[in-house]
């Protein structure tokens, strides 16, 4: 299998503080995968170690195979947009499109322009006077015609309005589409977005991987029962209980079944994802491995 990226015992330590340890984990190449988790989580410190902006503390990273921001090859197959979609606000949308073809030597020149006027935006703009929306699907546009192989969005979407969010998104959706063999991580703390455009779930709390595949396969090993008051020892075998309440009378579990969910008396509920993110965050526990390629190791 392809990997995107790898990761083994992956650790970044700021001022004696860890914002990512001990993180081993594989993402197959070809996915849209979700990077959620709350802020502070790690996130944006995980794509700067996958871009080679930083250099890690512990552990490894390998992206499509080589190091990150290991020469120009490397750089030009790794896409990235930071969450404050950095452009140079005195230069113009043109300027802009003129400066990533001198840096890129796989630049689309054509794909990029067509890119902005499909966007709607006046090539002799100053990038300065665009709104936040527009600044971010200039950036997105930069990041397309560099041609990678991966790329990676840090929170692209984070202080946008949510028409704008929306247009960003379904630009993200249909680079997808068009490139179905290119890999886009998508780091998001907002479910509804990675529900929305991704295949392929990632989540990390606490600088740790909690959870990681193919999000219909999550979904499909994890279940919501409802039963009489009972202990989470009392379920049968098989059943990884992932978050639990209970009430004077009733107990609910989020559980994760290795298999089918065996027969009991209770009443079984399907999870969304935002169920399926918000049980993991709510427990301390340590990360559940999960049985399909490209998760948790």
């Amino acid at each position: 299998m392809t990997l995107a990226i790898e990761a083994r015992g992956l650790g970044k330590q700021y001022r004696g503080r860890w914002a990512l340890a001990d993180c081993t984990l594989s993402i197959p190449a070809g996915r849209v995968v979700g990077l959620v988790g709350p802020n502070g989580a790690g996130k944006s410190t995980l794509l700067n170690l996958a871009c080679g902006q930083l250099r890690p503390t512990t552990g490894s990273v390998r992206v499509l195979g080589g190091r990150p921001g290991d020469g120009p090859e490397q750089l030009a197959r790794v896409g990235f947009v930071a969450q404050d979609t950095p452009t140079y606000a005195r230069l113009s949308v043109a300027d802009h499109l003129r400066l990533g073809a001198a840096m890129n030597p796989g630049w689309d020149r054509e794909g990029a322009r067509r890119r902005v006027k499909q966007i709607g935006l006046d090539p002799r703009q100053k990038a300065g006077a665009l709104s936040g929306g527009q600044r971010a699907q200039l950036a997105l546009a930069l990041a397309e015609a560099k041609g990678p192989e991966l790329l990676l969005l840090d929170e692209p979407v984070a202080a946008l309005d949510p028409v704008a969010r929306r247009a960003f998104l379904d630009g993200v959706a249909r680079l997808a589409d068009q490139h179905q063999d290119r890999t886009v991580v998508l780091s998001s703390h907002v479910i509804t977005d990675v529900e929305r455009i991704c295949d392929h779930l990632l989540l990390i709390a606490a600088g740790r991987v909690r959870l990681a595949g193919p999000s219909r396969e999550l979904l499909g090993e994890h279940h919501r029962i409802t039963a009489q008051l009972r202990t989470a020892d009392s379920l049968p075998g098989g059943l990884t209980v992932v978050q639990e309440s209970h009430t004077a009378r009733n107990s609910t579990f989020v559980v994760r079944s290795a298999g089918p969910l065996p027969d009991g008396a209770w009443h079984t509920e399907p999870v969304n994802l935002e169920d399926l993110v918000l049980a993991y965050l709510s427990t301390d526990e340590p990360a559940i491995a999960p049985r399909t390629a490209g998760g948790v190791r």
